[in-house]
């Protein structure tokens, strides 16, 4: 019984998770199949597609290493994930928190199945001002980011509900 209510509890935030991955890789499996490596396409003046490799993490960090920085960044998405179904499993009740954790989960697999299938993540999104380029992302990134923003608003109601 225990384990249908913990699956019952998980399936509405593992499915959101899913809907991610599934988006992020549709867009990375059409960037590699429209774009050739460092190609841009303008789009308006502040946002150009590109197709880039990224075999660091964020903002390409340790992308100059030897080749381990591949393992390493999957198994942290990898421990990351079973870490967020954990709680997903725990706190599944709480929808802002939940709901970011999805994001998180999902944006994490889909960029460790880039590095296991490509030894690098795809990103292709490219924002500037002027000569300013924010560095690339995907919708992986996106949906990171996005969790991590919701998990500060979520901690910031929860410290006013307190009050």
């Amino acid at each position: 019984m225990v384990k249908q209510s913990w699956m019952r509890t998980l399936l509405p935030w593992v499915s959101i998770a899913v809907i991610i991955v599934l988006l992020d890789q549709f867009t990375k499996f059409w960037i590699l199949q429209q774009f050739h490596y460092g190609e841009v396409r303008y789009i308006t003046s502040f946002f150009n597609l590109v197709r880039v490799h990224n075999s660091g993490a964020a903002f390409s960090f340790l992308a100059g290493a030897s080749g381990w920085q591949r393992e390493f960044f999957m198994g942290v998405g990898l421990c990351a994930s079973a870490f967020i179904l954990y709680l997903l499993g725990r706190h599944g009740q709480q929808k802002i928190f939940a709901l970011a954790l999805s994001g998180i989960l999902g944006g994490a697999l889909g960029n460790v199945i880039d590095r296991f299938q490509h030894g690098y993540v795809v990103d292709f999104l490219d924002i500037h001002v002027a000569n300013w380029h924010w560095p690339a992302f995907n919708v992986a990134d996106s949906a990171i980011v996005g969790g991590a923003i919701l998990l500060v608003l979520d901690e910031f109601l929860r410290v006013r509900r307190t009050k």
